[in-house]
Parts: structure tokens; C-alpha cells; sequence
């Protein structure tokens, strides 16, 4: 069964991926297939899946993840047998196991709870998991940054094309709008791009993150001179233009936010910046979930510095998530699961409710015990990149990707007070910043050898996109 209608073309790019990705573990390394395979499927698969009963939804997310580690796992079995648990992974545990308590405590049953556990494991476990094992060291992450920037340069001439023409690629190839249309619309006329992304805003999110990534990068020397024969500096202020014409200005907002408090931070050798960043979302959920603060004073703020119709639209958000919390405290610790039971509705049935934020979805159906662990699987690795690596080392070469990489998944949490933008590459990142402490931290306990040598896979074959980096001095010192 088709959960989205569409054409032909849908389950020939969703089933046609598979083969694809191994295509790419053959022609490549596999830290760069599996780099490649994620910002391919996720830039340009299209937003709908096949169900099948028992078995989780085929769809883009599915996809990216369980077809990309079947066939890492069929071309790098020794990487999985190195993974060893670690405590720091808890988080992500019982993040990816809060629907099952969900689902059992509410009655909805044991298949029921073992089905979420299973869909939330994919969405946000295996990816995390792939960058535990494949993206454990600074230059498998600064590889993936680079797959990134160069997949968000391929997006350019798309994103102008619905900047001028209104997001019709998602239906010209699929046969389908992925969202409502009227969501693409921008005060004082012009479009938001969608492409191929489920919505404007995780288009330009994820524009964003590539600008943040190139723009450090090129701060910390790491982007190559030239990217297919044009200079990184034409292409990163291209990249610079085509973001800001989104006017996705929340997404704008983070994004030079990030560039700004990083540099401020790499210059005064402190993290307090990063920290109050960390500090944004908890004291978010503490002061709305018990009432302290209703969001009229930021709503007025922003009628009157910038527009009235986004000081509505955000009082809209605040006014529906008074409702829902009031409903989501009702429920148990573990929230009332799944099929709408955390949505409000009036005496003849009808819902009332609107939800965005992904916090306050995870707060109904997965309660206090959820947005916990999310809030935690989300921030850990950014505290502990935090507390292992001093700010001196976040311009030097190497480092500007999994830097980057950090200080987006603390905005990442903050985006996702008024959005639900889930994105399993985000989880890469995660997964990679843990692994590469972890992979430090053995060193310097004396565990592994002191000095960690680049992975044999890692290195970038040449192309006539990018020259082959030196291979003087692979072996680095994490520290």
C-alpha cells in the first residue's frame, strides 16, 4: 500500500535506491558511500513510503537508514565488530524505547509498543549508531561536512527554480505536492523552496547547515580551493545568496546565530556561549509546561520589531501548546502514545488541536519520560565535545566540521521548540561526535595506541570534483 499518492516514478526511486547505494560502496570508500548515499536520499527521495502490515513504513527516512547500513554492513562487517557500548549511548536507548512504556502503560499493547520502538530505533537509533562505528575520527566527520556543503551547492539551481516558478519539482517528478502549498507562500510575495524535502522550513534548514559547515570550514582552511573547477569562495557566497532568498528567517536567525557564537567562542576560550544555547530549550519546556511564562511578551516583541502576521502565527503556536500541555500533565509519565491520544478535542470529536514543535509531540505521547530523553540523547554529545575539546582547537584544520556539527545539534534542539523537523543525517553527527570521544578517550587511557591513525577507508579517492588530500601526517593526536 502507497501511504502518499503518486506515480510510477515513486517506488522506482524508493526501491531503485537499494541498488543504487551499492553501486556507491562499490565505486567508493565506505565512509564516503555511506556520506553520499545519505545526502542523496535524503536531498532528492521522494516524501511518501509503502506499507506493508507488520513491518515498518518503506518510505525516505526507512530508506536512508536501513538500506545504507544493510549494505555497510555487507562491505565493512570488521567496523561493527569495534563497537563496543558505552554509557554515554544510554540516552539514545531510551529515547529510541520511550514509545514502547508509551504504549504499554497506556493499554495499547505490547505489539503496539514493540511497532513504535521499532520505527523510532530506525529514525533515530541506526543513524546515530552508523556514525558511532563510520564516523568516529575528525576526517571521517569533516567527509561527511564536505558531502553536505557540495550535495546543498547540487540544491542551488533547484531552490532557484522554485524561487521563481513555486515548489512544482515534488509534483513534476512524484505527481504530488509533500506539504501544503499555501505554507509556501512568503509575505510580500515569492516562494519557499521545498524541492524534494518534506517542508520549506527543513529545505532551508538544511541550506543552513550547509552554509554554517562551508563558511566554517573555509574559516578553518579545510574546504578545498576548488569544488569542480569553480572556487569554494564563489560557490559558499552562492550558497550564502540562494539561503537568504528563502527568507526562512528562523532558520536564518540560527544558523548566524551558530557562526557567531562559535567564533565569539573560539576567540574569548570560553563555552558559555554554547552552554546558554544548551540551556535555551530546558528552560523553554520548564517555564511553559509549568506556566510561569505564556510567550505574549515575545509575540508582541516580534508584532512590533518585525511582523505582525509572524507575531500571530507565533501566539497561534503558544495558544495551541497551552492546550496540549494541559492535556499532555493528565496523562501518565510516559505520556499517552500514539493515534492522536495526546491531541485536544472538543464535545462532537473534532480536533483543536495544532502541533509543531517537536517538543511538545513528544511531551503528549511520550510524556516527561520522553522529552527527557530526548532532550538528553539530543545534548549529550554536545556537553561532552564541551568538556573534551577547548574552544583553541575549533579553528584549527580538522576540526571545523565536527565543531560545526556540535553547535548545530544544540540549535537543532532549539528549532525543534517550534518545529518537527526530524533529519537522520543530524543523528550522524551525533553519533560520530560520541564515537570520536570515545575513540579518544580509549586513547588516552591508554586502551588503543596514543596516536589514531586515519581509517584505510577514509581516505577520498581523487576525482575531477575534488583533489586527493595529502596523505602526510594521517595520523593524528586527538586531543
Amino acid at each position: 500500500m502507497v501511504e502518499n499518492t503518486g506515480n510510477p516514478v515513486v517506488a522506482v526511486a524508493l526501491f531503485g535506491f537499494i541498488p543504487f547505494v551499492k553501486a556507491l560502496f562499490q565505486r567508493f570508500n565506505v565512509r564516503l558511500a555511506i556520506a553520499s548515499a545519505f545526502v542523496a536520499g535524503w536531498m532528492f527521495l521522494p516524501v511518501a513510503g509503502f506499507k506493508v502490515k507488520g513491518i515498518p513504513s518503506y518510505n525516505k527516512v526507512t530508506a536512508s537508514c536501513l538500506v545504507i547500513l544493510f549494505w555497510a554492513r555487507k562491505f565493512d562487517r570488521e567496523r561493527l565488530e569495534e563497537f563496543t557500548f558505552s554509557p554515554v549511548d544510554l540516552p539514545m536507548v531510551l529515547w529510541c524505547i520511550s514509545p514502547f512504556f508509551s504504549s504499554v502503560f497506556n493499554d495499547l499493547g505490547l505489539y503496539d509498543g514493540l511497532s513504535q520502538t521499532m520505527y523510532q530505533s530506525i529514525t533515530w537509533g541506526v543513524p546515530y549508531y552508523i556514525g558511532r562505528v563510520w564516523f568516529n575520527d575528525t576526517q571521517a566527520l569533516q567527509l561527511l561536512g564536505m558531502a553536505i556543503f557540495i550535495g546543498a551547492i547540487a540544491y542551488i539551481p533547484f531552490c532557484w527554480v522554485e524561487l521563481i516558478m513555486s515548489p512544482q519539482l515534488h509534483r513534476l517528478t512524484y505527481g504530488f505536492h509533500q506539504h501544503d502549498f499555501l505554507q509556501t507562500l512568503r509575505d510580500g510575495g515569492g516562494f519557499r523552496p521545498m524541492v524534494y524535502m518534506d517542508h520549506g522550513l527543513m529545505t532551508a534548514t538544511w541550506m543552513g547547515l550547509a552554509l554554517f559547515l562551508g563558511a566554517w570550514l573555509f574559516h578553518t582552511g579545510d574546504l578545498p580551493e576548488k569544488i569542480v573547477m569553480v572556487p569554494s569562495s564563489y560557490l559558499l557566497m552562492a550558497l550564502a545568496v540562494t539561503f537568504l532568498m528563502m527568507k526562512s528567517y528562523g532558520a536564518i536567525f540560527l544558523v548566524f546565530l551558530g557562526i557567531l557564537f562559535i567564533f565569539l567562542s573560539n576567540r574569548m576560550k570560553n563555552v558559555l556561549l554554547i552552554l546558554i544555547l544548551l540551556l535555551v530549550p530546558l528552560l523553554y519546556a520548564y517555564t511553559r509546561t509549568t506556566g510561569i511564562w505564556d510567550g505574549t511578551n515575545l509575540s508582541s516583541l516580534v508584532s512590533e520589531k518585525l511582523s505582525p502576521t509572524r507575531a500571530q502565527s507565533l501566539q497561534f503556536r503558544f495558544d495551541n501548546e497551552a492546550i496540549l500541555i494541559r492535556k499532555a500533565v493528565d496523562g501518565t509519565v510516559f505520556g499517552w502514545g500514539g493515534y492522536g491520544r495526546s491531541r485536544v478535542y472538543d464535545k462532537t470529536g473534532k480536533d483543536i488541536s495544532v502541533t509543531d514543535g517537536l517538543w511538545i509531540i513528544t511531551l503528549g505521547q511520550n510524556g516527561i519520560f520522553g522529552l527527557t530523553s530526548l532532550l538528553i540523547a539530543i545534548q549529550t554529545p554536545v556537553f561532552f565535545y564541551l568538556l573534551r575539546i577547548g574552544t583553541e582547537k575549533w579553528n584549527q584544520k580538522n576540526w571545523g566540521a565536527p565543531t560545526v556539527m556540535a553547535v548545530f545539534l544544540s540549535l537543532y534542539m532549539i528549532d525543534s521548540l517550534l518545529n518537527a523537523m526530524i533529519n537522520p543525517v543530524y543523528m550522524l553527527f551525533s553519533g560520530g561526535i560520541v564515537g570520536m570521544l570515545l575513540k579518544a578517550e580509549n586513547a588516552w587511557s591508554g586502551e588503543t595506541e596514543t596516536m589514531i591513525p586515519i581509517h584505510p577507508g577514509m581516505v577520498m579517492p581523487k576525482t575531477r570534483f575534488i583533489p586527493a588530500p595529502s596523505l602526510e601526517g594521517s595520523s593524528r593526536f586527538i586531543s
